[in-house]
């Protein structure tokens, strides 16, 4: 009777789309379009229809409402012809159980001390004087390393310009590697005025199919030559970028940042190692089917970082010459450590009793609040029963991730 009501959905849907000699369009009997184009024509409308709703039921009866499922259904239909009963199977991927190992006290896992040389502060130093400094033009030398080349340029592929390959005005910092191998390099030695061949060869995975591997000409002008003046190393300089007044404390100062920058970096290894560890230590048998889920998870979270910055990721499979399933085996690697990790941290969490409390959760309310810059309330508000207890697995795992690392 509900694949009846189903097809009957499915005739109304389609009907007006549906030409049947003798009959104005969308008036022929359901029956009448069954016997010119068969039976089958409603079926996977129909089936449509009913399977999410069915699955859905399904989900929420008392065999199936206590599963840990963790990936999508894989929907395989059985029977379905008209005047029978409409069964499919779906085939979900269930959370695995683990069995711990070993999982804190690694004393072969070193923790190290963070060491800062003063060439490593001389040159966190000279990253901020490039920050400060000005460009100023250049007359009385030819292009040098480093240079900003302001440049004419056209590139031919076998004595035709091709498309792209036009620029006016374009400042072109020498040793930047922005454009094809060889080229910056050919301009160095050459002063302003200057027009003259470059001969390159385009790589054998150039985005463009057509100039992939290569060889072609540009014709080149520059237009002028420019260059960063830095400022000086001095109290004057330290006074001008710090809260200090001389080089000294300025040079103080950068030294412990920089180390507490880079004990952060030998504290997460440490903590990565340690996890690695119980994750090796640990036994599960992982459903591929979990992998491919959270391997899409990580496409899609790809796709909207290309998006931020402008680049669809039709555009992006393009360039690269990749198809998304391509991607999406890229990324099974990772998927299956963060798979792997989870796993783990839950478990831990459940065999050291971590308990998650009120105050956690009102802390973590603050975070988001403060991180989306919004009312706790609001975000009270926004955040529904399922979302808390995800919340809540989230927070239990962080408290286990530091037990086993602290």
């Amino acid at each position: 009777e509900e694949f009846e009501d189903a097809l009957n959905k499915a005739f109304q849907k389609n009907k007006n789309r549906i030409n049947v000699q003798g009959f104005r369009k969308g008036k022929a009997p359901r029956a009448m379009v069954e016997k010119i184009y068969g039976p089958g024509i409603f079926y996977e409308d129909a089936a449509n229809e009913l399977i999410p709703e069915l699955y859905d039921k399904a989900m929420e009866s008392d065999e199936c409402k206590d599963l840990d499922i963790v990936s999508r259904p894989e929907i395989d239909v059985t029977q379905i012809e008209k005047g029978q009963t409409f069964i499919f199977t779906a085939e979900v991927a269930l959370r695995p159980e683990v069995e711990l190992g070993q999982y804190k006290g690694f004393e072969d896992i070193e923790k190290k001390t963070a060491e800062v040389t003063d060439e490593e502060v001389d040159q966190e130093i000279d990253r901020v004087r490039d920050q400060n400094s000005r460009t100023i033009t250049v007359e009385d030398r030819p292009v040098q390393d480093g240079d900003i080349a302001v440049i004419d340029y056209e590139g031919f592929e076998s004595g035709v310009a091709f498309e792209g390959g036009k620029g006016e005005n374009h400042e072109l910092t020498i040793g930047s590697h922005s454009f094809i191998p060889g080229f910056e390099e050919q301009l160095i030695g050459h002063s302003t005025g200057e027009e003259f061949d470059i001969d390159v060869t385009f790589p054998e995975q150039y985005h463009s199919e057509d100039l992939a591997g290569k060889p072609a000409v540009f014709k080149v002008k520059i237009n002028s030559i420019k260059t960063k003046e830095l400022p000086e190393m001095n109290d004057e300089f330290a006074e001008e970028v710090s809260d200090f007044d001389t080089l000294a404390e300025y040079k103080e100062d950068t030294k412990k940042k920089l180390a507490e920058r880079k004990q952060q970096g030998l504290d997460a290894e440490f903590k990565q190692a340690v996890l690695r560890k119980a994750v090796e230590n640990a036994k599960m048998d992982i459903p591929q089917a979990m992998i491919d889920e959270q391997a899409r998870s990580l496409v899609n979270d790809y796709a909207q970082r290309l998006q931020a910055q402008g680049l669809s990721m039709d555009m992006y499979l393009k360039y690269t010459g990749q198809k998304l399933e391509d991607l999406q085996t890229q990324f099974a690697s990772e998927a299956k450590t963060r798979i792997e990790n989870s796993l783990v941290l839950d478990a831990i969490a459940k065999a050291e009793n971590v308990e998650v409390t009120e105050e956690d959760i009102e802390k973590e309310f603050e975070n988001m609040a403060s991180m989306y810059q919004m009312e706790i309330d609001k975000i009270k508000e926004i955040i529904g029963d399922a979302e808390k207890e995800n919340m809540k697995k989230d927070l239990a795992a962080q408290k286990a991730y530091d037990l086993i690392t602290k």
